[in-house]
């Protein structure tokens, strides 16, 4: 499953982010990786954009990002 097919308020994990290197090490950075858990706090009109909590970092994620980030819902 995507990250943009998850709601408000849904947990999942990280599975594999379907990302060239540059976008695999910013969201690295930001601690968006593989086995990290993520709560979705919330999306914008049409969800262009998802803000997403991991550890305690807010991030905001462009729709085209989102859907690189394969996640398992839990």
């Amino acid at each position: 499953m995507k990250l943009t097919e998850l709601t408000k308020g849904d947990r999942a994990e990280i599975i594999r982010i379907h990302a060239d290197k540059a976008l695999k090490d910013r969201l690295t950075s930001f601690g968006v990786m593989r086995g990290e858990e993520l709560t979705v706090k919330g999306c914008s009109i049409a969800k262009q954009t998802m803000e997403i909590e991991v550890g305690s970092t807010l991030i905001a994620v462009r729709a085209d990002e989102a859907e690189k980030i394969e996640v398992e819902k839990l």
